[in-house]
């Protein structure tokens, strides 16, 4: 049964495509559902369109299948279309003709976006809390290990000298500015779309001021068109904020399979934290790692899937949306578990001391051959021609103390700017949690 059945129904194969992974992912939207229908029930109650005693059932209603939802008693009934049918058939079952209409003034298509809006405010706070996690570790690993210095690489061949310290500090600094993206994300996904119905409103006098007060929006979508139209942008934005922070944990990972390397050593971790060889005992791999770069790598490709999936749509809702979740939903999941388990490696690495000491970093140093002697008052190029021709003829004997003093070099990693740029770029989560907290007090 279908809420939009008339005296026909599809053909067993037209419903299983059309619907398609949508329960499973419905069943993750249902905590939000009830949620923004008891919005939705106050508000219709507020301008005559429900009964005081009629909202008082509906709020009973909605309560005891939030509660089913939370001890994991609630299911989608087979035959039943989605979670947003699920519950007003529950409602009409257990009380009559009150849960008939509850779906006045909405469409299916303002409900799923407002399902959708209050589930991503609370998926980017659970990533967003990872992040955290993980940038407040490398910014601790970051001044431990200001002082132990490491080669530095441009074109993956040896540089300059660079440290451990700046190496966790860069990376912690991409995070921060990674969740500015996160930032603009949550805005876009904190407003409210109900009450655009299915994209040209109602001739109710709905009252969307009052939901996206109840519901704890920041702002509304005004325009109803420009609601509809918000699906797929959201999720196109999320997707970008993804895809930065997979790219960050792209690098990190990709530098750690390197550092692993024997030919390298720059690096270590306890052996249950890798794998071995079938047949080479010798073996500790890097499999979490290489695990790391896949998986950030597909969710780096999920913006050009997401923008394919809105080419050529037109004003309106289209089915195509429904693929969105597709994406989206499992992204989430797996950003969470890399920046977990990415969490786990760091927390146990251990670094090699003393690298540079190796005779065979001695060209490293080069640079601040160069430096030290245009600082002595020769001038830069022949400065440099000097140092190259002693590098030609093994001449070459370099000092090995570094004087990097400006801001974001080894000798100032700038790890209070960089905490501060974190904090600028933090989501208020509050105000939000707040207002869902009082309407299931109201």
């Amino acid at each position: 049964m279908k809420l939009w059945q008339k005296d026909k129904t599809s053909k067993k194969e037209v419903e299983t495509f059309t619907i398609g992974r949508d329960p499973e992912f419905d069943i993750l939207l249902a905590p939000f559902d009830v949620t923004g229908s008891m919005a939705h029930a106050t508000m219709l109650a507020s301008i005559g369109l429900l009964t005081h005693n009629e909202l008082e059932v509906l709020k009973k209603g909605l309560t005891e299948i939030r509660d089913e939802i939370a001890e994991g008693k609630f299911s989608i009934a087979p035959g039943v279309e989605d979670v947003h049918s699920q519950v007003e058939f529950l409602l009409t079952e257990r009380y009559g003709d009150v849960g008939k209409k509850l779906h006045s003034g909405r469409s299916r298509n303002d409900q799923v976006l407002v399902d959708l809006k209050l589930y991503y405010r609370k998926a980017i706070k659970e990533t967003v809390t990872e992040i955290e996690n993980l940038f407040n570790l490398l910014t601790q690993l970051a001044e431990k290990h200001k002082d132990d210095l490491m080669p530095g690489y441009t074109h993956t061949q040896l540089a300059m000298p660079s440290s451990f310290g700046l190496w966790f500090g860069s990376l912690a600094e991409g995070l921060a500015e990674d969740m500015e993206l996160w930032q603009t994300a949550y805005r876009l996904s904190n407003r409210n779309p109900l009450g655009s119905a299915a994209g040209y409103g109602s001739s109710f006098p709905l009252n969307r001021t009052m939901t996206t007060e109840l519901l704890g929006f920041g702002d509304m979508h005004y325009n109803v068109i420009n609601a509809q139209n918000s699906r797929g942008k959201t999720e196109k934005t999320l997707s970008f904020a993804m895809a930065g922070t997979a790219g960050t944990l792209n690098r990190l990972a990709t530098d750690a399979i390197m550092f692993m390397n024997q030919h390298f050593g720059f690096i270590s971790f306890p052996d249950e934290l890798t794998t071995g060889s079938s047949i080479m005992p010798h073996k500790k791999n890097p499999d979490v790692f290489e695990l790391i770069r896949a998986k950030t790598n597909q969710i780096q490709s999920y913006p050009q899937q997401i923008m394919m999936l809105l080419t050529n749509l037109s004003t309106g809702y289209h089915r195509d949306l429904q693929l969105l979740k597709e994406t989206t939903f499992p992204a989430f999941e797996q950003l969470n578990d890399c920046l977990k388990i990415t969490q786990l490696m760091l927390e146990n690495i251990s670094i090699k001391k003393d690298l540079l000491d190796d005779k065979f970093y001695a060209y490293l140093f080069s640079v601040e051959e160069v430096n030290r002697l245009v600082l002595e008052g020769m001038p830069f190029r022949d400065a440099y021609k000097k140092v190259g021709m002693d590098i030609e003829k093994g001449d070459f004997t370099p000092g090995k103390k570094i004087k990097h003093s400006h801001e974001g070099s080894i000798g100032q990693l700038c790890l209070p700017a960089i905490k501060n740029k974190m904090e600028k770029s933090k989501v208020n989560f509050e105000e939000a949690e707040k207002a869902e907290e009082k309407l299931w007090t109201i």
